[in-house]
């Protein structure tokens, strides 16, 4: 198996989601090549710290009273069996446990929720970009020698918005691996601030950028002509969005003017 093939099964490998014959093609690979599984391990370090932040959402009080409603009927029905009623209650309480949490996990991985996959996933591709030399595999603020660097390497032209004349600096480029498919990253300066835009065709033409917040970090992503986008940063969120505004301004060859 070489690297390129690990980076497409690794989020599956994580998720347990491979089958046997894969995870172990992915295990042997793991062994005998020291980055790719540092490259495991430090994603595993990502996605701890970000579960470590997840807070609790409680089980709708709708929820909760028609559990309890259907724990006390059954209640009844096995007082009348004569079931031993300590263990079925200890039983019960952990189905409760586990509804209520399959609950808080199905609104945290639902679209719909506050926060997507997508979110998470974009949000520990920025983390992991700043921890050792990752940040970029070609540095350059010149646009016309980052956008030629992609070609061969995905399956579609990314858009490099040149936007230092706005005060965001490219800084470089690099390929990423997000919502299960190769992407670009786009990575930009703001005095101190890193902006990762990641950057992949999308079926919407158009989408109307939305935001979020994660561990610290601001998201704003959407689609423009033709391309979705996720743009990560610990800027302020009105400086992110202005970017994100510029950059897909520029997705369709047109310049992009401050406001």
């Amino acid at each position: 198996m070489s690297c390129e093939a690990l980076t497409e099964r690794l989020t599956g490998y994580l998720d347990r989601e491979l089958d046997q014959r894969d995870a172990a093609e992915v295990e042997a690979h793991l062994r005998q090549c020291v980055p790719c599984s540092t490259r495991l391990e430090r994603e595993r370090r990502v996605r701890a710290a970000v579960r470590s932040h997840l807070q609790p959402l409680p089980a709708p009080e709708r929820l909760r009273s028609n559990l309890h409603a259907a724990l006390r009927a059954e209640a009844r029905r096995a007082q009348r069996r004569r079931v031993w009623l300590p263990a079925w209650a200890a039983m019960a309480a952990a189905l409760l446990l586990g509804v209520a949490g399959g609950w808080q996990l199905a609104r945290w991985r639902s679209p719909r929720g506050d926060l997507s996959d997508l979110t998470v996933e974009a949000v520990a591709g920025h983390v992991r970009s700043l921890q050792g030399e990752h940040l970029t595999d070609i540095g350059s603020s010149e646009h016309h020698t980052v956008k030629p660097w992609f070609a061969g390497k995905l399956d579609f032209s990314p858009p490099v918005p040149d936007l230092s004349g706005q005060g965001f600096v490219l800084a470089g480029a690099r390929l990423d691996y997000l919502g299960n498919r190769p992407v670009a990253a786009l990575v930009y300066r703001r005095r101190q601030h890193v902006i990762n835009l990641f950057v992949w065709p999308s079926r919407d033409s158009t989408e109307a950028p939305t935001t979020a917040s994660l561990r610290g970090f601001h998201v704003v992503h959407g689609a423009a002509f033709g391309m979705a986008y996720w743009a990560v940063s610990d800027l302020n969120q009105a400086e992110l969005s202005e970017f994100t505004r510029l950059a897909t301004a520029e997705f369709g060859g047109g310049p992009a003017r401050p406001r």
